[in-house]
């Protein structure tokens, strides 16, 4: 017997996602759209300070190596984790 388990997702049009990343990254727009309030709200208040803005540059990175794996949207589970789309 085989058993699935479905996840809630969160599914984020990836150029939107990447665009936002890049222009509002360094106020935590992409760490609020993937669900992830409190890491958002951490960034958005000193994320660019304590970091000298590598903490916005490294997620914008991880947005572009990921921008060629997904075909439509980007897709979180409710934790905002990245969930690869051959997983789902």
């Amino acid at each position: 017997m085989t058993t699935t388990v479905t996840v809630p997702t969160r599914r984020v049009n990836k150029v939107v996602f990447v665009l936002l990343c890049f222009f509002f990254g360094s106020l935590g727009v992409d760490r609020f759209m993937r669900g992830q309030v409190g890491l958002g709200l951490f960034k958005l208040l000193i994320g660019w300070w304590a970091t000298f803005g590598i903490w916005p540059l490294v997620d914008f990175i991880i947005a572009l190596v990921k921008l060629g794996k997904y075909q439509d949207d980007f897709i979180f589970d409710n934790a905002g984790r990245w969930v690869e789309p051959t997983a789902l």
